[in-house]
């Protein structure tokens, strides 16, 4: 066998491996979401048996119990998600056409400023975010994409701005000629050329929105139903689960092409 064959293989080993291991948190989810509380304790890496499972019982109490229902909880989820990604979406695609187009020096520090917030810590600043978002009345399920659009800026403006940069300018100055405003030129001529990376940035928005899901169950005195939570976990993975496995070739192409000239 050639080396180079021999190299493959132990990499393509090392990285099952490695996904496996990636893969286990899930697979224990899974498996405690069947069995007692009692065992989810006590025996938290065991196998559901006889004693244990309980079959879809804490599927239905993660369904009916708690004062958010997971129903209830994952509707406003949905409508977060898509009204934070939209509005994503349209600024920061609008932002970086005229940080690319524009190039002066308050465009360019705009545009070091969303690279930076990239790598900031939400727990940096989530004491002061939620101080603030408290004040301005921003903490409400139909103004909370507001403060999404802030923290998922950076990276969309970062990928948009390197798609820009691939397209033509000529394009803009003919539309420019036809009598375009700016508006018409991005709306009616830009936009539509953005939809590979439309659907990029989208898809990894939406994963990003959903992924910050979390289902509040408590019970009295302070007990917490860990075999509910389990299965609740479970429910709000496995949609985001399957739309990552549909979405990830878009996903792929478009961090490619907006890798390009970014």
């Amino acid at each position: 066998m050639k080396k180079e064959q021999r190299i493959k293989n132990a990499l393509s080993v090392l990285f099952t491996l490695i996904c496996i291991a990636y893969m286990l948190p899930i697979v224990i989810v899974l498996f405690n979401s069947f069995k007692t509380n009692a065992s989810i304790n006590t025996s938290t890496f065991a196998l559901p048996n006889g004693d244990t499972f309980v079959g879809w019982a804490n599927y239905q109490n993660g369904l009916t119990v708690g004062e958010y229902p997971f129903l209830k909880s994952a509707g406003y989820s949905f409508m977060i998600t898509i009204l934070s990604s939209a509005l994503i979406l349209l600024c920061t695609s609008m932002a970086a056409w005229y940080i690319s187009r524009v190039n002066d020096a308050f465009s360019k520090v705009v545009y070091y400023l969303c690279v930076f917030s990239m790598v900031v810590p939400f727990q940096m600043v989530m004491f002061t975010l939620a101080k603030t978002a408290h004040t301005l009345h921003l903490d409400k399920p139909w103004t909370i994409p507001v403060i999404y659009l802030g923290f998922g800026a950076g990276l969309a403006v970062f990928m948009f701005t390197g798609f820009v940069k691939g397209i033509p300018l000529e394009i803009e100055e003919a539309a420019a000629i036809d009598g375009c405003g700016a508006l018409r030129t991005f709306f009616l001529v830009v936009f539509p050329m953005l939809k590979p990376i439309l659907i990029s940035v989208g898809v990894l928005e939406i994963m990003w929105v959903w992924n910050d899901y979390i289902q509040y169950l408590q019970g009295s005195y302070g007990h917490v139903d860990l075999g509910a939570v389990m299965a609740l976990i479970m429910m709000s993975i496995i949609p985001i689960i399957i739309f990552y496995l549909s979405c990830q070739k878009h996903i792929i192409s478009g961090v490619t092409a907006g890798a390009v000239k970014g």
